[in-house]
């Protein structure tokens, strides 16, 4: 076939046709958002101490039974253990005064062997309050979080060899009803079991439907709406779903009806089945070019033009019988240049991703109301992606993408030095940080496929969305570490973040040169090239081009 761009030419750059799919596909979009990270309050952990059962007790007892604890230099009540119920019983019935007549401090503790008072000053029940998952239990809040993003891993390596075989519109729409089936029936879960082998699924689903409805977009819309639906108009719809998200919580302070209400808004999207168009570009790999050329002179009419007699031209392509090599993973590992470039942008991702979903995820645990405080996380990220668009059509990558992360991890150093007092100084910081997080991560995303050639690209990309995903993993675990020490979380991400931004010192230069389509004509890291081969490897003087900003995806 033609080129397709050529081809569809007479179609225009804008029209109700392509305005029309670039609304219903970021419309697609905001469903990712508001139902991507509502483990911030399904997951939450709200004030508890051991419970007392109706026991015969003075009122100065029933306060004292509770143990005192000094956590982060302040005095709290102890939440997973309390004075033995029978010594305290004998003393209520004696008469004694606690602190007056018995020292409490004397009294041995006992566990919560009646089970735990939840606080429901902010919420009314979460998966912690209904099935105890704190003190010995703890271990699976973070485990159950995570198991999204095992989702998220099994989705985006089989997303793209679905659509591939079925189409993008299918594989769209099967993603999004499963989606919408499956937050449904983890609003039904029996145990934390069943709610984490649910979690993989709408883990896999959302990832699947973002990216699917990414690709369909670059497919279907005419170049002009291409590059703005790729750069900000899907990235902003997830915001505005995020946003979105606090709100609902709000309304709905029981985890189980809060997940019913997300996944019920999504059936408004069963009519976009037949509004959204099929990929024309997929139906002709596909050989199906009668369907694609329905789809085209369908969007002439829409447009308002007058499609040719024959759309799609035969071009007969004559193959290179040397052109018959196929790359796989091992191929980042056996070329020394490509082995190292590879190693260093598996730290970045992996540090990315660790300390955005990080931040995304700790929003319930700051101070102030979780409502708000998730709502000014998804607000960050709006300038984060508008300000990265920009600079990277103007800016070298190194500096760039050096600067977001000592932004991103240098603000979370900072937060341990702030007063109690001050928790609203602290919740600037960690915004700021966010803000650094988001910019990077569009930025390495370009960066990364910029330094791949061409027969390696797909291959790298893949392996470092795979470190990626390795880091929102562990995300959890680092803001559970927070159990231990409040500031713990950030001194980890906070400094993984900066020691990894040490790495853009090593890689080569992108910004303004063209893209490698052989491993030969790939660069070098700087400083990590034999003297001798500079001029072939790393050249300080290529051919230069208007820079070539491509494609990120968060997901």
């Amino acid at each position: 076939m033609g080129d397709y761009d050529e081809d569809t030419a007479f179609l225009g750059q804008r029209g109700p046709f392509f305005i029309i799919t670039f609304l219903l596909l970021n419309a697609l979009c905001l469903s990712t958002g508001f139902a991507g990270l509502y483990f911030v309050f399904v997951g939450a952990t709200p004030p508890h101490h051991c419970q007392v059962p109706e026991v015969n007790l003075t009122e100065a007892w029933k306060e004292a039974i509770i143990p005192s604890q000094v956590v982060g230099g302040q005095e709290e009540r102890s939440m997973c253990s309390r004075y033995r119920l029978d010594v305290v019983r004998n003393y209520s019935d004696l008469g004694l005064v606690p602190g007056v007549d018995v020292n409490v401090t004397d009294i041995e503790q006992e566990s919560c062997v009646d089970g735990w008072t939840y606080s429901k000053d902010i919420f009314q029940s979460t998966i912690v309050t209904e099935w105890d998952l704190v003190c010995d239990e703890q271990w699976k809040t973070p485990l159950a979080s995570s198991t999204l993003f095992i989702g998220f891993l099994i989705g985006s390596l089989i997303s793209g060899q679905l659509s591939d075989k079925f189409g993008r519109k299918k594989v769209v729409f099967i993603s999004l009803a499963l989606q919408m089936l499956s937050i449904l029936a983890q609003s039904f879960s029996p145990s934390w079991l069943v709610f984490c082998i649910i979690y993989v699924v709408v883990g896999g689903s959302q990832v699947s439907l973002f990216i699917t409805s990414f690709v369909l977009g670059t497919e279907v819309l005419s170049k002009s709406l291409r590059v703005m639906f790729t750069t900000l108009g899907v990235f902003l719809h997830y915001c505005i779903g995020y946003m979105m998200l606090p709100g609902f919580a709000f309304g709905m302070r029981d985890w189980r009806p809060l997940l019913q209400i997300l996944s019920g808004i999504m059936v408004i999207y069963i009519p976009l089945w037949w509004l959204v168009p099929e990929s024309p570009r997929w139906l002709l790999s596909q050989g199906r070019v009668e369907e694609a050329e329905a789809i085209v002179r369908y969007a002439a009419r829409r447009n308002k033009v007058t499609a040719p007699e024959v759309i799609f031209k035969e071009e007969k392509v004559e193959e290179d019988p040397t052109d018959t090599k196929t790359y796989n993973i091992l191929d980042l590992l056996k070329n020394s240049k490509v082995r190292m470039i590879t190693f260093m942008c598996l730290l970045l991702w992996l540090s990315t991703n660790m300390g955005y979903y990080g931040l995304s995820l700790n929003t319930s645990n700051l101070s102030g109301d979780p409502f708000l405080n998730c709502f000014l996380s998804a607000v960050a990220e709006v300038p984060g992606y508008i300000v990265s668009t920009v600079l990277l059509k103007t800016c070298p990558r190194r500096p760039l993408l050096m600067s977001f992360l000592i932004i991103g991890g240098g603000f979370l150093l900072l937060i341990q030095i702030i007063p109690e007092s001050l928790h609203w100084l602290a919740l600037t910081l960690e915004m700021i940080g966010k803000f650094g997080f988001t910019m990077a991560f569009t930025v390495v995303y370009a960066y990364t496929a910029e330094m791949y050639p061409t027969v390696l690209r797909n291959v790298g990309m893949g392996m470092c969305s795979s470190a990626a995903r390795i880091g929102s993993i562990t995300a959890p675990y680092i803001i559970y570490l927070g159990n231990i020490n409040r500031y713990l979380p950030y001194i980890l991400i906070g400094s993984l973040t900066v020691g990894s931004s040490l790495v853009n010192l090593f890689l080569p230069e992108t910004f303004g040169r063209e893209l490698p389509e052989t491993v030969e004509q790939m660069q070098r890291c700087r400083g990590l090239c034999p003297q001798k081969k500079k001029t072939e490897d790393c050249p300080e003087a290529g051919e230069f081009h208007k820079p070539t900003v491509l494609n990120q995806s968060k997901l």
